[in-house]
């Protein structure tokens, strides 16, 4: 087995399991992208190019440094590789991220309309908002910039407008469950906007609190990391 198998080997699993329930807007295509942080090291492990999903196997997973430049790949890393990479630049308590394109959330990413915060269980998980990322075109420097100035509020959703979503967080399985709540959250929220009835949001003193729930996660990955790298 290679250094970065088991990396790829998330990274397969995870990309055809939310392939195959919708998540990447079609279950044949090769859309949304997933990707983790390789532990110790500036480089990540990341869905390839224009290949699909149910065609793809652990070796067509890209493993490339934060400049791109090839570690273990055949094929050549997702467009939205960049966009990832400055997420693990920008927030270090991030170990993984997941570019969707799926349905609900991307309701919200044409209305161009935020999530608040609308359940306690979402809200100490994503944090307490889903904000809207402006438009960029895939792959751009321009949609780098926007992704980047959003991510200081520390959630972990995120919606791309008129393109899907962007979920991070500490592991894959937690980043899924983001893809999960959001999706869930979206649906309600769209079918009680449908109603013309007022929304009731969470108050924002716990909202606050719970949020607190979130960024103390956060910075204990962060400690961790630290510590990692401290000479002994």
């Amino acid at each position: 087995m290679g250094d970065y198998d088991e990396y790829k080997g998330q990274v397969l699993e995870v990309s055809q399991m939310l392939s195959e329930q919708g998540y990447f807007g079609t279950k044949s295509g090769s859309a949304g992208n997933v990707s983790v942080l390789i532990e110790g090291e500036e480089a990540i492990a990341v869905t390839p190019s224009g290949k699909k999903y149910g065609d793809m196997g652990a070796e067509d997973i890209c493993v490339v440094d934060f400049e791109l430049a090839h570690i273990d790949s055949r094929c050549d890393p997702s467009i939205e590789a960049p966009m990832h990479i400055a997420v693990y630049k920008n927030r270090r308590d991030v170990n993984a991220v997941i570019h969707t394109h799926q349905v609900y959330a991307s309701v919200f990413s044409i209305l161009n309309q935020p999530i608040p915060a609308l359940f306690d269980e979402v809200t100490v998980s994503v944090g307490s908002s889903v904000d809207v990322v402006p438009y960029g075109l895939s792959g751009s420097p321009q949609l780098l910039e926007n992704v980047v100035a959003n991510l200081g509020n520390r959630c972990h959703c995120y919606l791309l407008q008129n393109h899907g979503a962007l979920c991070v967080g500490r592991d894959l399985d937690k980043t899924v469950t983001y893809v999960e709540l959001l999706e869930k959250t979206a649906c309600i929220y769209y079918r009680a906007l449908a109603t013309g009835r007022p929304i009731t949001t969470l108050p924002e003193p716990l909202t606050a609190v719970l949020m607190q729930f979130v960024t103390k996660a956060q910075d204990a990955e962060i400690a961790r990391k630290d510590s990692l790298q401290r000479p002994e």
